[in-house]
C-alpha cells in the first residue's frame, strides 16, 4: 500500500530570492506585536548573513506608551508618552543599523473609506486584539490583492495571533492562490484559508464585550498571562523564518496552552 502523500505549502517563488528586502506590514504594537518586532529584527539579520535581502519592516499602530504597558510589553520607563511605534522603531533602528518605519496610525481605512498609503505589503502580521480589527485588515488585504502583480509588495502571505489570557492561537494564510511547484514528492496547496474565513462566525460569536484599555500592569496580567504574548511572538516568527529559509512549509500555525505547556500544530493538510 503507498504511503500518502505529505501536503505542503511552496513559499511563493518572488520572495525566495528577492533582489530588495520583503516588505512586511506588523499591525498592532502592544503585547505580542512589540515583542514580534525584536523577532523580526533577528530574522532580518539572520537572513542578511545567509545572503537574502532581508525585511523592511513597517510598524502600525496609534497608541501611546503607559505605565501599564511596561512589564508584559516591551517598553522602558523613558519611552512612556512616546507613540509606540515610533518608540519601537528607533530603538530597532538603533539597534541594528536599519531603516524601519513607524506608522502612527491604525491600519485602516479612513472616514473617506481610502486605504493607508503604505499599507501594501508582501506578508501581514496582524497583532490586534479585536475580532473588528481583523475584518478590517481582512477586507484591506484583499483588496490590494486583486491589482498590481507586478509589484514585489504584492500581498502573498497574512500571519494572524490571537490570544485570550492562557492561551492564543497563531495561523499563516495566503491572500490569493500562490503557484505551486510540480513535485513527484509532495502533495502540495496553492491556498491556506485566513481565521476569517475558517474562524470568523465563531470569533463574532465568542468576540468579549468588555475591550476597555487596562489602567495598570496587575489588571493587564488578569487578563493575559505574563509570557503568552512572548511564547507566541518567538513560536510564530519560528513559523515565517523556516518558511522564508527553507521555501516550503508542512504547517500552517498551531494553537498554544501555556497553562499546560501545550501546543498543537496545524498542519497544512488540516
Amino acid at each position: 500500500m503507498r504511503t500518502p502523500k505529505q501536503t505542503v505549502h511552496f513559499l511563493d517563488s518572488n520572495l525566495l530570492s528577492p533582489t530588495n528586502p520583503i516588505r512586511v506590514n506588523v499591525i498592532g504594537a502592544g503585547g505580542t506585536g512589540s515583542k514580534m518586532i525584536t523577532c523580526l529584527m533577528e530574522i532580518n539579520h539572520s537572513l542578511i548573513a545567509l545572503g537574502y535581502a532581508g525585511l523592511q519592516v513597517h510598524l502600525w499602530d496609534n497608541d501611546v506608551v503607559t505605565e501599564a504597558n511596561r512589564g508584559r510589553q516591551r517598553f522602558a520607563e523613558s519611552e512612556k508618552g512616546l507613540q509606540k511605534v515610533v518608540a519601537i522603531i528607533n530603538r530597532i533602528n538603533r539597534w541594528d543599523g536599519l531603516r524601519w518605519k513607524a506608522e502612527s496610525a491604525k491600519f485602516q481605512r479612513n472616514q473617506n473609506g481610502v486605504i493607508p498609503a503604505n499599507a501594501s505589503a508582501a506578508i501581514y502580521i496582524s497583532c490586534t486584539d479585536t475580532v473588528s480589527s481583523r475584518f478590517e485588515i481582512s477586507e484591506i488585504i484583499n483588496s490590494l490583492g486583486t491589482f498590481h502583480d507586478y509589484r514585489q509588495d504584492q500581498p502573498k502571505y497574512w500571519l494572524d495571533f490571537g490570544n485570550s489570557r492562557f492561551t492564543g492561537q497563531v495561523l499563516l494564510s495566503t491572500i490569493k492562490k500562490i503557484e505551486q511547484p510540480k513535485s513527484k514528492k509532495f502533495k502540495t496547496t496553492d491556498m491556506l484559508p485566513s481565521i476569517i474565513e475558517e474562524y470568523g462566525k465563531l470569533m463574532v460569536n465568542s468576540e468579549a464585550k468588555d475591550d476597555t484599555p487596562s489602567c495598570s500592569l496587575e489588571e493587564s496580567l488578569q487578563k493575559q498571562d505574563l509570557f503568552i504574548n512572548s511564547t507566541l511572538a518567538q513560536m510564530g516568527a519560528s513559523l515565517l523564518w523556516n518558511l522564508l529559509v527553507s521555501g516550503m512549509t508542512e504547517y500552517r500555525g498551531f494553537f498554544l496552552n501555556l497553562k499546560d505547556f501545550r501546543s498543537q500544530p496545524i498542519t497544512v493538510g488540516n
